[in-house]
């Protein structure tokens, strides 16, 4: 029987997606697996995948970031083969692609033939400009070479320890110098000098052919590929190997003038290895935040640009692929410019096509996306903030306030401590942060600040009103400018600085005088004018034009890891009030976000990034979307909550001390950031008096793993560079006795079955948040992405936890379960009820695709007893109807801080994720005369969800118009969401 035919959904090839599922490619789950999963996803409803990115990446990436090949499809993931079959099926179904494209660094290392030839050839090499480094270094070791800070060791120790070893490569005649799984190319005109050691007349030709090279020649690539090739046929001879192996020798470690032969050797080369440890102090190239192992790439070069998108062109070109998710756009010199080009380029290759771009961008507070950039919008943190606030209960604030002041109270201080702030800091969310950048400026980031302050100082030296400028004064104003900088970055260019921008530089300036000293204030204001693109068109000097645009390059370029490093990988490990509200893109100084601002937001983003993605879950997420739920829930019961933890806090006390290192015992501080994602995490149905063990034991080990993270990461008793292993085995030590310590039996160990029963309160309340933040994200304007696996209930952590692999047989046996009945809280603790709702309305939007991708969002007031425990909006959109004017519309509600309203009088395991009717009691949906009114009299309202129907009441609006209502009762009897479609009786 032929297969049955498939209409092409017009999302998936013009344009905008309806829904996106989010996939990480590896080795072990390649394109043949996604394939695989392509009819259930459109079963559920997406429209596109949404790929995690697919050029060659470093051998066994779990991510693909690392990308070391930019012209080839990943081998490890099928190769091109495979992800053809993959837009086959795809394809079939009407469904289309989304790739993940990382334009600002790829890796280094010998897969990355670009940059082998730049160790290979220096400056010489035609790839020499394509990566940002910094050629014409102020250090002379390090003038017109590269450094390498890959040595497990100090350079003089590898160097004694024979760690450094000349080798020959037979198959390809190409000498190296290999340092354990490192292997760094010779530069060829180094190649005679080597060879000579040996003696050996049968040497003599090679050694002429390679004396010939003239690095500064245009034919030198040639030349050395010839000279490789006949020294590849001479390893051919054994005699001849033999002197090859000879030469080899005579810069061995283990003869006696082996080393100096080889320290000579390398102070010729292009590069210079150092110590690893000395990367953030000397580093002379832009790196990926603080990652030694990814280099920056100059995409504003043109050459640059066709390299590096080349194989994304013909994919897009051919079909393969719809749009592009651009990884890091901070990262770029001039974003504008690259996104202008990129979608210029892109409309070129498929004419008829609108290519689907968005960027990987953070926005801080009420900042938006530049709209200059041409964007369909951005990767959907901002969304996945305002959703989760929005969730959250600001009346807890201050009960959450006095708890974490208390804990914090607890951690001993130390004389450095007494001389700075103190663990009080740790009260302070923006203080936390500030610390933090200013301890990567002088540590983490030191390379690169100094690099932006000597350039500040070589453009104050170029001009008589500035030469008296001091270098030390500039530094001190540009690090305080860094540390009050309030967004991830300013977009300065060779036209100037956006006034917006220069508006948040003068503000930014103002907070860094406050903590400057006053003599200091000058040099700032200069620096202020520089930053700000001051000077730039009037300059003309091309020289002072240079170095200025430089140094705003460089600036712009600093503030995004300094930003994220200090936040998101400090400050949030640090900050522990409420683990739910420490997530990219938010800040957790701000607990919660009301009803009508989240509105605001919603219909700034319908009007300017209508093309955003709607996240709730990533691939870098803290933790999973429902278990940042569930912690969410807390701050509804913050009373009952402070209660339960000072309870473990005392209870588990002789735990803490019998697990003590010379360190000391876990901390307050990382003993209830343990509770919090012990809570979060504790799976639905686990039951700590189980006698199968092994689910404990199996949580133990992924809360060890987040827990070593987290303690590093903090900086606060370890870290990543220096881990402090003692203190770490203590806090090891106390988890696995509060879960799975052989000497406690898990049926009578106070704590575990505590725990056990508290989640059980808690969960109902965290499935109310999970599902009305599901129903947001699913009718929000923009478009719903949904992270791989989280159909279900997502309680996962950090990654790697969260790039565990899903099971995707299950979802597909419950989805078929989900489509043959309504929507219900029947089985909701299995996440079954997540899936429903994400099916149901998915479908709804698949038959209504205009209304959620162009209608209007109109928010809703709500009345009565319980008015602030709803969130109620409509989109309604202008339809021709038999040429008549119509409209059509839905209506969406959402239960908000549900923490005191549910019903808990049976057994717990009985309780629902609802409200009552009865506690509903009077509240109201009131609803604009435009969407209750139709031909003269009320609309009727339908359940999308489920079978539920009425009308929608008559009342007076407080405009004076007439309207109509409806009792949230009526509405919100069965489900805790509610999508309702309008239509004329």
């Amino acid at each position: 029987m032929p297969a049955p035919s498939v209409s092409p959904d017009p999302a998936a090839h013009s344009g905008i997606p309806r829904a996106t599922a989010r996939l990480q490619l590896h080795r072990d789950f390649r394109f043949e697996q996604a394939a695989a999963t392509v009819d259930y996803y459109h079963r559920l409803g997406i429209s596109h995948f949404y790929l995690s990115p697919i050029l060659v990446a470093r051998p066994g990436s779990t991510h693909g970031y690392d990308v070391v090949d930019a012209t080839r499809i990943n081998p490890e993931l099928g190769g091109e083969a495979g992800l053809r079959q993959l837009h086959q099926r795809l394809h079939a179904q009407g469904m289309g692609i989304v790739v993940d494209i990382v334009p600002n660094h790829m890796a280094v290392g010998h897969h990355n033939a670009w940059w082998q030839d730049v160790l290979r050839w220096g400056r010489h090499s035609r790839h020499a400009e394509w990566f940002d480094i910094h050629w014409d270094s102020p250090d002379p070791a390090l003038s017109g070479k590269v450094l390498l800070p890959f040595l497990g060791q100090p350079y003089a120790e590898a160097l004694e320890a024979g760690e450094l070893v000349l080798r020959f490569d037979a198959e390809h005649g190409e000498l190296q110098i290999a340092h354990h799984d490192n292997v760094f190319p010779l530069t060829p005109t180094d190649y005679a000098a080597v060879l000579e050691t040996a003696g050996s007349a049968r040497l003599k030709d090679v050694i002429a052919a390679f004396a010939a090279i003239d690095p500064a020649q245009e034919d030198k690539d040639g030349r050395a590929d010839a000279a490789r090739a006949q020294l590849r046929t001479l390893a051919a001879d054994p005699e001849a190997l033999g002197d090859i192996d000879a030469a080899l020798a005579a810069f061995s470690a283990s003869q006696p003038h082996g080393r100096s032969a080889m320290h000579q050797l390398l102070e010729r080369q292009h590069y210079r290895l150092a110590y690893w440890r000395n990367a953030a102090d000397e580093i002379n190239w832009r790196r990926f935040f603080e990652v030694s192992e990814l280099v920056g790439m100059r995409v504003e070069r043109e050459d640059v640009f066709e390299a590096m998108h080349a194989e994304i062109f013909r994919l897009y070109a051919e079909g393969i692929i719809d749009g592009l998710r651009l990884d890091h756009i901070d990262g770029l010199t001039d974003p504008a410019t690259y996104c202008l080009r990129l979608r210029e380029r892109l409309r070129s290759l498929r004419p008829g096509h609108e290519p689907y771009l968005i960027a990987e961008k953070i926005l801080a507070g009420d900042e938006s996306l530049p709209p200059g950039w041409q964007l369909d919008g951005t990767t959907g943190y901002e969304f996945m903030d305002q959703c989760a606030a929005v969730l959250h209960d600001g009346e807890g604030e201050p009960v959450l306030d006095e708890l974490w002041r208390d804990i914090v109270g607890e951690l001993p201080v130390t004389a450095d401590q007494l001389q700075s702030h103190g663990p009080g800091e740790l009260c302070h969310f923006p203080t936390i942060v500030q610390e933090a950048r200013r301890s990567f400026l002088v540590r983490n980031f030191a390379a690169e600040f100094n690099a932006l302050t000597l350039c500040l100082h070589q453009l104050a030296r170029s001009a008589t009103q500035t030469r008296d400028l001091t270098l030390m004064s500039i530094r001190r104003a540009v690090a305080e400018l860094l540390v009050h900088f309030p967004v991830y970055r300013t977009y300065a260019n060779a036209q100037g600085m956006p006034a917006g921008d220069r508006e948040l530089l003068a503000s930014t300036v103002q907070k860094a005088e406050a903590t400057l000293h006053a003599a200091d204030h000058a040099a700032l204001h200069v620096v202020e004018g520089w930053l700000g693109g001051d000077l730039l068109l009037d300059s003309r000097d091309a020289h002072r034009r240079a170095l200025q645009l430089h140094a705003m390059a460089r600036f712009q370029q600093l503030t995004p890891p300094l930003t994220a490093k200090s936040m998101e990988d400090t400050a949030f490990y640090r900050f522990g009030r409420l683990l739910s509200r420490n997530e990219v893109g938010a800040e957790p100084a701000h607990l919660s976000l009301s009803v009508s601002h989240f509105h605001r937001l919603a219909a700034r983003r319908a009007e300017q990034t209508p093309g955003s993605l709607l996240a709730t879950g990533t691939h870098d997420h803290k933790r999973g979307e429902d278990a940042r739920m569930r912690l969410a829930a807390l701050s509804e019961i913050a009373e009952e909550w402070s209660t339960v933890l000072r309870h473990w806090h005392q209870l588990n006390a002789p735990i803490v001390a019998a697990t003590a290192g010379q360190q000391g015992g876990i901390d307050a501080v990382d003993e209830c950031m343990l509770y919090q994602t012990l809570v979060g995490a504790w799976p639905d149905g686990m039951r700590a008096g189980d006698d199968d063990l092994s689910a404990l034991g199996e949580l133990a080990e992924r809360v060890i793993a987040w827990q070593r993270k987290a303690l590093r990461e903090a900086k606060r008793r370890s870290d990543w560079v220096v881990p402090q292993t003692d203190y770490e085995a203590a806090c090891e030590r106390f988890t696995r006795a509060l879960l799975c310590d052989p000497g406690l039996d898990p049926r009578h160990h106070p704590f575990l079955t505590e725990l056990e029963d508290f989640v059980r309160r808690l969960a109902p309340l965290g499935t109310v948040n999970s599902l009305s933040q599901t129903m947001l994200k699913l009718t929000s304007p923009g478009v719903p992405d949904f992270y791989q696996g989280s159909e279900l209930w997502d309680l996962s952590m950090v990654d790697p936890d969260n790039r565990r692999p899903v099971d995707f047989a299950l979802r597909e046996r419950r989805l078929a379960d989900a489509v043959s009945r309504p929507v219900s809280l029947r089985d909701w603790q299995s996440g079954s009820a997540k899936q429903q709702l994400i099916h149901a309305v998915l479908q709804y939007r698949r038959d209504h695709a205009l209304l959620f991708a162009q209608g209007a969002y109109v928010p809703l007031t709500t009345h009565g007893k319980l008015a602030r425990h709803v969130i109620a909006f409509a989109r309604l959109l202008p339809v021709q109807e038999g040429g008549e004017h119509a409209l059509e519309a839905t209506l969406v509600i959402c239960t908000r801080l549900a923490g005191h309203l549910l019903s808990f009088e049976g057994r717990r395991e009985e309780a629902l994720p609802l409200v009552s009717a009865e506690s509903w009691g009077d509240t109201r949906i009131a609803i604009p005369q435009v969407l209750s009114h139709a031909g003269g009299g009320m609309r009727r309202w339908r359940s999308v969800l489920t079978s539920g129907q009425g009308e929608l009441e008559e009342c007076a609006m407080p405009d004076g118009e007439r309207g109509g209502s409806i009792v949230v009762a009526d509405i919100l009897g069965s489900l805790p969401v509610e999508l309702l479609a309008l239509r004329v009786n």
